[in-house]
């Protein structure tokens, strides 16, 4: 199973402040270990909501907002998505990331498309496993 995990943002990520020489080096060995584990997937650090933008539908269509997301109550500072056995495994996993009081992080199951079953036409089902392929080559 593909677990994606999401560390929450918090004022110093919105503020765009960089870590420390020893955050960046607790995070790294954090990540080797998922490495050397051969479950990490991928694991990136987003900048902060003001140097980016969302899109958002109304009834009138899609609209383009330029950050910061003042409103947002939570937003996404960075995230990784582990191939693991089960959602224990991922919390088991992520009890071990380096953060400090407040820290949050989400998991979150990425659906896989059995998981859809029959109410996945065989045409979108199709085109769905073309893109997972090109995708897993390209990356």
């Amino acid at each position: 199973m593909r677990v994606m995990a999401f560390m929450m943002g918090n004022e110093d990520s919105e503020t765009g402040r960089i870590p420390d020489p020893e955050e960046f080096a607790a995070m790294g060995r954090f990540n080797e270990e998922l490495v050397k584990a051969g479950i990490l997937l991928s694991a990136e650090g987003l900048h902060a909501t003001k140097d980016g933008a969302k899109v958002k539908w109304t009834g009138d269509g899609p609209t383009v907002v330029d950050g910061p997301f003042t409103e947002a109550k939570e937003v996404v500072a960075g995230f990784w998505i582990v191939q693991v056995s089960s959602l224990a495994e991922a919390k088991e996993w992520f009890q071990r990331c380096p953060g400090g009081d407040g820290t949050e992080i989400q998991l979150r199951p990425v659906y896989e498309l059995e998981e859809f079953g029959d109410s996945l036409p065989s045409e979108v089902r199709d085109l769905e496993e073309q893109v997972r392929t090109a995708t897993r080559q390209d990356g």
